[in-house]
């Protein structure tokens, strides 16, 4: 059977259905406290869900700097990025293997509109901008969390300052991996990596033999966006950054929901908004180190239990903020879905 890009786009959807409905029948709570836990978040799902409209946003402009930035003829509207950056991301909530899903799938729908080699790039490059900005703000949570030590905000004990200390050195490792992927790029390097893999290393070699050259541009392309326009670089790593921080709005919804609010005030609300920060940044950190699960199962819910409770709160909250989260995944999964088949 001749596989044509409808029937791939048929594949992925069915796949992110299927999630889906999965998903709905394997909650941690019942339907009845699913249910109870909505009805308490009440009018707070209209920002909670409405902020992603603004993250996907500023993802589709960091996306768009790389695009420009590696691809100087051809334009890609700004809607076309937009709706694939939504479908790309509910294909990665769908997947396992770190939500790899929605990466193909950019690359099958950019390739219509400025080649393959050029559309593989750039997809490359976003996901690696995507994780780079994503160590950033796990370091930069670091000294956030310390200087909130500092005034007597947070508690820091041993278990803590080691936690803290393996995110640095982590990043720190991240940092210089991924500044050698910027500079030579790696799907060459990647592919040979794949061929130590048993089983894959006759694999390895006829793709090698078949799209060397192919692979060899793409990685050019990769080394040029740092090296030629350090400004569409850079554009598109605070754009990724300053993502992270507008996600931690939606936990500072919910802690308000709680009555959260560290005293109140604009003081207290921002307060609140530096622990929803710290919040988001160890629950990511936490689910991207077991990524390989569809939709982070388990992985997610702990994260957020455990990072709230760091924070001396209930695990009650740190369960309701799960469960709304991933109602809101859920939620714009669809939408990504809906997307898929809209031209």
């Amino acid at each position: 059977m001749k596989w044509t890009k409808q029937k791939v786009n048929n594949l992925f959807f069915l796949l992110g259905v299927g999630v889906v409905v999965a998903m709905l029948f394997t909650f941690d709570v019942s339907f009845v406290e699913l249910w109870e836990h909505i009805c308490h978040a009440g009018y707070w799902l209209i920002p909670i869900i409405g902020v992603w409209i603004f993250i996907y946003g500023i993802n589709a402009l960091a996306w768009q700097c790389v695009i420009r930035g590696t691809e100087k003829e051809k334009k890609v509207s700004f809607l076309r990025i937009y709706k694939l950056t939504i479908t790309g991301y509910a294909l990665n909530y769908s997947t396992p293997v770190g939500g790899l899903g929605g990466e193909p799938y950019r690359i099958m729908e950019l390739s219509k509109d400025i080649g393959n080699e050029r559309a593989t790039s750039s997809v490359i490059l976003y996901a690696m901008m995507h994780m780079f900005a994503h160590f950033w703000f796990w370091f930069t949570s670091v000294f956030l969390y310390l200087a909130l030590v500092a005034i007597g905000d947070l508690p820091l004990n041993g278990a803590i300052a080691i936690a803290l200390g393996a995110v640095v050195v982590l990043s720190v490792l991240a940092f210089y991996f991924f500044s050698k992927g910027y500079r030579n790029g790696l799907v060459v390097k990647a592919i040979r990596w794949i061929g130590k893999i048993p089983g894959l290393k006759k694999w390895s070699k006829r793709f090698q033999e078949k799209h060397g050259d192919s692979l060899s541009k793409i990685d050019e392309q990769i080394a040029a966006l740092h090296k030629q326009d350090k400004r569409a670089f850079y554009s598109s790593l605070l754009l990724e950054y300053v993502s992270r921080i507008v996600q931690s709005t939606e936990v500072l919804f919910m802690l308000l929901l709680f009555g959260i609010d560290c005293g109140g005030g604009f003081g207290g609300i921002m307060l609140t908004f530096l622990h929803s920060i710290l919040i988001v940044a160890f629950t990511t950190f936490f689910a991207n180190l077991i990524g390989f699960l569809p939709m982070q199962l388990g992985v997610q819910e702990g994260g957020f239990v455990l990072s709230i409770a760091a924070l001396g709160l209930s695990a009650a909250l740190g369960i309701f903020v799960s469960v709304i989260c991933r109602v809101r995944e859920i939620i714009w999964i669809l939408i990504g879905l809906i997307l898929m088949k809209i031209n």
